[in-house]
């Protein structure tokens, strides 16, 4: 049996589903977590400046940052790579070449909607004032949110299975469902525009297989 490590920050962030794919396939790993909390302004302790420039897997990664998979040898960078090649190897990747290429149509769409949210979201972290962070709120970030969740929205009432892709569950249904988890979390997904939304996110951590999981992990907002 083959061994798996996968080192990440101890959050959920666009390296969750490869955790949550491990779980899907029912294969064991090691989940290698690093401490978040120490990653915040202002709270950065001198043990973790000190851990961060000595850990072997900081500066022997591919391209010096997390999360990276190790597997018997074999290692890969990159959130998104790692999810697509767990999918793949797992049965997560779509059922032939062209729902594999929605899959990743949808994941990097995805992608981009999380680019433009950027200014908001680090605004939060930056501490920019309540003013500033309504500002951006209310011209950035409800816009964008919207317009992804309204393309989300139409994908899944037109392919009528339950899932954003084919008949079955993907990685993209991962992304998206822990996206509107969140959103759901910080009240940015109401019961009256976003019902179908919140029923398919409750539908993908119902799962069997997912809900165990989902229900002991650290609970996270971002």
């Amino acid at each position: 049996m083959s061994n798996y490590k996968l080192i990440y920050f101890d959050g959920r962030g666009f390296g969750k589903p490869a955790r949550q794919l491990f779980h899907l396939a029912g294969v064991p790993f090691e989940d290698i977590r690093v401490s978040f909390e120490e990653l915040m302004p202002g709270k950065q302790s001198e043990s973790w400046l000190e851990m961060k420039e000595k850990m072997a897997f900081f500066t022997e990664t591919p391209f010096g940052r997390l999360p990276v998979l190790t597997m018997d040898g074999f290692e890969l960078a990159q959130s998104a790579a790692i999810n697509r090649y767990l999918a793949k190897k797992f049965g997560y990747a779509g059922r032939d070449s062209e729902e594999e290429a929605w899959v990743d149509a949808i994941v990097d769409e995805f992608k981009d909607y999380m680019e433009c949210l950027r200014p908001y979201i680090y605004g939060q972290r930056d501490g920019k004032s309540e003013e500033e962070l309504k500002k951006i709120h209310d011209e950035v970030f409800v816009l964008v949110k919207n317009k992804f969740l309204n393309s989300v929205d139409k994908i899944l009432k037109n392919n009528k299975s339950g899932y954003l892709v084919g008949n079955g569950l993907t990685w993209a249904d991962l992304v998206v469902a822990d996206h509107l988890h969140t959103l759901d979390n910080i009240k940015e997904l109401d019961d009256v525009s976003w019902l179908n939304l919140k029923k398919y996110q409750e539908m993908i951590y119902s799962l069997p297989e997912l809900k165990s999981h989902i229900y002991t992990r650290p609970k996270r907002e971002m």
